[in-house]
């Protein structure tokens, strides 16, 4: 069981979970939060400055430039955020014999638009936007420099941290535009997995305090749906007066293009973890907590 802990990222939606699932567990190891106040890993040489004389034994990196329209226009910044900023963090775990952690995501894969199966940690990546490519390559550099590296994919997530505005996610912006107008239309072209932050927190504490071999893990919430499947569930679930209309992804149109189908294969981390629970379960508990769930 790892003693010392670096949890880079821990004010967006999973590194807040993470936090709190941490001090959910009993405190077992010491857990050191590094905002990017103290780390901004997108400046060359402070990695290896603030993380050189640190004493560690896992870096769980939840950092990441997660703006997929943005980094169409700006490239750079997304591949030395999720890219070179990885390798750098896995050169650094290497020299300290210390085991990185690092979240990546569904949006690799996206390029087989025919897909209809959930897909495994060893389904060939095929990233259909800028964001996508710059996670794959952080993936292939962090092994590339470093035999200790567990790759952990998830993929739309919702957590306590978009609650009250701190954030947001998709959950709370189909509630609030669904509250403001009593009307919506979602993309019923793209299917996912939808999942809280707060189970992919609990299976990262768990890689933590029990181990886990070095490799990939596709941690995400058991089922599938399209993004018009999960908003009705939502407005079902939070009891909201608004009707929800499926509409193609042709009618929203944005920089960057999505994933047709990108559900993960969670099978390998269930036969290590546990078996996930399912994302309408999820969101129960999620409505539950921001005190708005069906009666």
């Amino acid at each position: 069981m790892a003693s010392r802990v670096v949890l880079l990222g821990p004010d967006g939606q999973l590194g807040h979970d993470v936090r709190r699932a941490h001090v959910a567990s009993g405190d077992r190891f010491d857990l050191q939060a590094l905002r990017r106040a103290d780390l901004d890993i997108a400046v060359p040489g402070e990695i290896e400055h603030v993380l050189g004389d640190r004493r560690f034994d896992v870096l769980l990196n939840c950092a990441a430039y997660t703006g997929v329209d943005a980094a169409e226009d700006d490239a750079a910044s997304a591949f030395a955020v999720n890219a070179h900023a990885v390798r750098s963090l896995a050169a650094v775990c290497a020299a300290r014999k210390a085991r990185l952690i690092h979240i990546s995501t569904d949006y690799v894969f996206g390029g087989d638009a025919a897909r209809k199966r959930p897909l495994p940690e060893d389904a060939p990546v095929a990233p259909v936007n800028v964001y996508g490519e710059s996670k794959a390559l952080g993936e292939t550099l962090a092994r590339e420099v470093h035999g200790d590296v567990v790759v952990v994919r998830t993929a739309s997530l919702f957590g306590a941290a978009g609650i009250g505005g701190r954030g947001g996610n998709f959950v709370e912006t189909i509630i609030r535009d669904g509250r403001d107008s009593g009307s919506l239309r979602v993309v019923d072209e793209r299917t996912m997995s939808p999942t809280s932050s707060a189970d992919v927190a609990r299976v990262l504490i768990r890689m933590v305090t029990e181990g886990c071999a070095a490799g990939c893990y596709h941690v995400v919430n058991s089922g599938s749906a399209t993004w018009f499947e999960f908003a009705r569930a939502i407005v079902r679930g939070a009891s909201i007066e608004a009707t929800v209309t499926p509409c193609p992804a042709s009618e929203y149109s944005s920089r960057a293009a999505r994933p047709r189908y990108s559900v993960l294969d969670n099978s390998k981390a269930a036969a290590v973890f546990g078996a996930m629970s399912s994302w309408q379960e999820a969101l129960d508990r999620h409505l539950h907590l921001r005190g708005h769930r069906q009666a």
